[in-house]
């Protein structure tokens, strides 16, 4: 038996890159474009579409909003029970496996503050008031807090979000949704059943055509599942294997694109929380260990990047001051000529896309460091 290829992270990167639309952008519909990424992280409403504009040739924030309205594409709780876009066909055929993340996520979080608490009976009841009518989290607390007065409303809440396959209903917004958004139950709002299968195998397909090539511990940090070793094994027929520089296996589709090395890749902007930085536990293919540092803050979030040649290469930050909007572009390392103005030029773009109505645009590089 021949040994696996060995990928070092350049070769990983570009790999990511092409599977992740960011060697280049194409010119597809929102919906195909999350579904090729599998879904984007949307705590907030804006960096999905930043996200798209950084995948997407010609989009438009009206793109995304129509997409959003014509329910092609849902806002719901997904992997690591964090808030996500998808498209409406993906969550159907998904959120059956991942619901063992979302209860782990609960179990670490929050059963503790409801020990005693019997919950069956307050999601089954929760279930009843969304499937019909909307409800903001503040009106299914409030019927919680009725039921089991005295207990923490917040952990009951939680119990909801995990349980019940909620869609975040979208708001009369340019971005989208609003903070307010209330919830339906998401059979009701897509008007279609979720899939039966509760298995994690088309998920870790999924996973790997737009991550791969992948390790089972890479898998398991972006979908928030473990144990999936298993899940691996039943697959390894149909998948490639390789090595990356440490040993590590790696798994990948069959067909998977593995782009030369040395392919180009052009700086591009991406928004807090974007997937390609935090579906690996080994991130060197896209970020090394210093700068994953430097990019994390408190409470989970993380500062919007750009990247040069394929890596973080530096954060970005957007101000509008007296009709001006000014992107400004803070490297970690000295930009190359060329890369400062390709860099400057993306960022122009990037201002011009977010505040369509400034009156001007501006980019400013700090010192690196």
């Amino acid at each position: 038996m021949s040994r696996p290829d060995v990928l070092h992270p350049r070769q990983l990167g570009r790999a990511t890159l092409a599977r992740q639309l960011l060697l280049e952008r194409v010119a597809i519909d929102p919906a195909t474009a999350i579904e090729q990424v599998v879904s984007l992280q949307a705590q907030l409403a804006k960096p999905p579409y930043v996200s798209l504009f950084s995948r997407i040739e010609g989009f438009s924030r009206e793109d995304l909003t129509a997409a959003i309205n014509n329910r092609s594409v849902v806002k719901t709780t997904m992997m690591r029970h964090t808030l996500h876009l998808m498209s409406a066909r993906d969550y159907l055929r998904l959120r059956r496996a991942t619901q063992p993340s979302l209860t782990r996520a609960y179990t670490s979080i929050t059963r503790k503050r409801l020990e005693g608490l019997d919950i069956d009976p307050l999601v089954a009841a929760a279930a009843a008031q969304v499937r019909d009518e909307p409800r903001t989290f503040v009106e299914i607390r409030e019927l919680l807090s009725d039921l089991e007065p005295g207990h923490d409303l917040s952990a009951m809440g939680y119990a909801a979000r995990t349980f019940i396959p909620l869609a975040q209903l979208p708001a009369a917004s340019v971005w989208g949704y609003d903070n307010r958004a209330p919830y339906l139950d998401a059979e009701t709002f897509l008007g279609a059943r979720l899939d039966a299968d509760a298995t994690p195998h088309e998920l870790i397909r999924r996973y790997l055509a737009s991550f791969g090539p992948a390790s089972i511990r890479d898998a398991q940090m972006w979908s928030g599942l473990p144990g999936l070793k298993g899940a691996f094994e039943d697959l390894r027929g149909e998948l490639r294997t390789f090595r990356d520089a440490r040993g590590t296996e790696l798994f990948d589709v069959t067909g998977g694109p593995l782009p030369d090395p040395a392919t180009p890749a052009p700086p591009r902007f991406l928004p807090e929380f974007d997937n390609v930085l935090l579906a690996h536990h080994d991130r060197s293919r896209i970020v090394s260990d210093v700068d994953r540092k430097r990019i994390a803050l408190k409470a989970a979030r993380m500062l919007p990047t750009f990247l040069v040649d394929g890596v973080v290469h530096g954060a970005w930050s957007l101000a509008v001051q007296r009709g001006t909007a000014t992107i400004t572009v803070s490297p970690f390392r000295a930009l190359k000529a060329a890369d400062r103005r390709a860099v400057c030029d993306e960022a122009e773009q990037l201002a011009r896309f977010l505040e369509p109505e400034a009156a001007t645009y501006a980019v400013t590089v700090t010192p690196a460091g």
